[in-house]
């Protein structure tokens, strides 16, 4: 069966060239596929009438073999995720097409015509979900082991023995140590990378024959994704599950995936094997993704500049000097205190782009706040522009923020949605005083085309921009006053790759223009190595690793720097490191 597709357009408004591949793509001819989707059409209501989500859209999941759909945010991807679940949003339906599951078995299921009833019985048991967000996916009021048991129990296991001994077992299958213990945890007193090892260990508490993964590892640091990554690995080859990964990360696909569905607008690009895809891909669009993705190695033109000097030796160029610095927190009564940041010390001359690193709790984002002002650290030094931070008084704090500014991760909770785009831009020229009051549009409308938004943005919300023009907001918002030093505390990390590499583009363009300097905050050593000129590397509060960007990533001293390197994904040699 052929593999027809709508054409869609490219980044640049011209055709993009669409992939038309046989079933083939996930099995062999003469193998039936686990999965099977045929035309998959899917509508959602709104008050201005039916929109078309997803259209036209076919492809295979093989048992024992994962089928990775990957594209940026409002491509369809998840669509066709709760299409196969039977999840969809109260205003949602499949239109037209086809979803078949497990035509291998006599009586295979055609899964749009189910009742509600009929999913009950295959829900979980034969199809399995694995959410994205740990966070908000498990009941803050129950344990561990009430989580994970539930499913258990839906399907029939009623025996209070048999089933926690069950959930143990299936703890210690994910990985999670002194399961006893943990199943009697709350979500809360676990980790994110623990947390969505629970939601796996859930989903195949059943044994399901496939398992939609839906974006299960993007917010997780670069080695907990590894680890769970691993474990669907071993659920595949073990168990023989299908595994349906749905994701924004090419090169997360490219190491674990045997097939590739790009998605774009609703609509398949392309789709193929898995190395044929990404290796030699004939879509405009799939070309572009793969250029703008850092851990392909792609060559970014762009001058390092070598550093020498070190904290203990300030020089002249030294816009910010860090030395010894540590940040305590009380810890509960009658325990000591909880260091999270512990002797400090790096230098970042002017104009230069210094980046932390480290995976979730390893002190990043709490130097960070020390540098721009907002913690006062236990002891150590922070000086900027020759000013020390560290016992400014009030007054002297608050002049001292016109000069270093912060952006923040989440470009949809750093604004006010109650506020106008002109208004939240305002807002800090009327906190430091600058300019008269009838210049502040003229200003506004600078500071939107620093960040290549047009003026009219003024008018807007928001709730009417995107992800990638909200964080370009935020950057316009910490630029208007004219800031030396900026602090970027993962403000990409939450963006889809091709709106990362125009953010990360802005970001280096801004510094050249304006002389910026950069203290960027990242789990991602794939963007790091791309954009710095030094880093720090931090585990647990302290700097096991600093100096000229490209000597660390070429020879890492410190075991817990390779550690990170070898766990970015995209190395395993599928896509070739080239010129773009």
């Amino acid at each position: 069966m052929s593999l027809t597709v709508s054409p869609e357009t490219n980044a640049a408004g011209a055709p993009a060239t669409v992939t038309q591949t046989t079933t083939a793509q996930t099995t062999s001819a003469s193998t039936v596929p686990l999965l099977s989707i045929r035309d998959l059409a899917v509508q959602y209501r709104t008050s201005g009438g039916d929109v078309d989500a997803v259209h036209g859209v076919s492809f295979d999941v093989a048992a024992g073999q994962v089928t990775a759909i990957v594209g940026e945010s409002g491509s369809g991807k998840t669509s066709v995720a709760q299409s196969v679940i039977g999840l969809l949003p109260s205003n949602g339906r499949v239109a037209r097409g086809s979803i078949v599951f497990n035509e291998r078995r006599e009586g295979a299921t055609e899964l749009t015509r189910l009742s509600e009833r009929s999913w009950h019985g295959l829900r979980g048991r034969c199809i399995a979900l694995i959410p994205q967000d740990p966070g908000n996916s498990l009941n803050p009021i129950a344990t561990i082991g009430t989580s994970v048991a539930e499913s258990l129990r839906i399907h029939g296991l009623r025996d209070r023995t048999k089933v926690r001994n069950r959930v143990i077992e299936l703890l210690e299958q994910v990985g999670i140590d002194d399961a006893p213990r943990r199943a009697k945890q709350y979500p809360h007193e676990l980790s994110g990378g623990m947390r969505q090892r629970v939601l796996i260990a859930a989903a195949i508490a059943s044994k399901p024959e496939l398992i939609i993964a839906d974006e299960p590892t993007s917010a997780l640091d670069v080695t907990v994704q590894r680890t769970v990554l691993d474990l669907l690995d071993d659920l595949r080859r073990e168990q023989g599950t299908g595994v349906l990964f749905i994701t924004h990360d090419l090169a997360v696909a490219a190491d674990r995936a045997d097939s590739v569905v790009v998605m774009r607008s609703g609509a398949v690009q392309e789709a193929g094997p898995a190395a044929q895809v990404l290796a030699h891909p004939e879509s405009a669009y799939t070309q572009q993704l793969i250029a703008d993705a850092p851990s392909f190695g792609r060559v970014v033109e762009r001058e390092h500049i070598q550093v020498t000097e070190r904290a203990d030796q300030p020089g002249a160029t030294n816009l910010l000097t860090v030395s010894n610095l540590r940040q305590e927190f009380a810890g509960a009564r009658g325990t000591a205190p909880f260091v999270a940041v512990n002797d400090v010390s790096f230098a970042v001359p002017r104009g230069t782009t210094h980046a932390i690193v480290g995976e979730s709790g390893s002190g990043k984002t709490t130097t960070g706040r020390a540098i721009a002002g907002f913690a006062r650290p236990t002891s150590g030094s922070v000086s900027v522009a020759g000013e020390e931070v560290v016992g400014l008084s009030k007054q002297a704090l608050r002049e001292f923020r016109r000069t270093t500014q912060m952006v923040y991760q989440n470009p949809y909770g750093s604004l006010d949605p109650r506020r106008s785009i002109g208004q939240t831009l305002a807002e800090p020229l009327r906190n430091f005083g600058i300019g008269e009051r009838r210049e502040t549009g003229d200003r506004v409308a600078q500071a939107l085309e620093l960040v290549a938004l047009p003026a009219e943005f003024a008018k807007r919300r928001p709730r009417e921009l995107s992800g990638g023009q909200r964080q370009r907001v935020a950057i316009a918002r910490a630029l208007i006053v004219e800031p030396d030093l900026v602090v970027l505390d993962e403000a990409v990390s939450a963006l889809d790759v091709t709106v990362q590499a125009q953010i990360l583009r802005l970001l280096a363009d801004l510094q050249r223009e304006l002389g910026l300097t950069y203290v960027f905050i990242s789990h991602d050593l794939a963007v790091v190595r791309q954009i710095s000129d030094t880093v720090s590397v931090l585990q647990r509060g302290r700097q096991v690793e600093y100096g000229d960007a490209e000597q660390v990533f070429s020879n890492p001293q410190d075991p817990y720097t390779r550690q990170l390197l070898d766990a970015i994904p995209g190395q395993a040699g599928v896509v070739p490191t080239r010129h773009w």
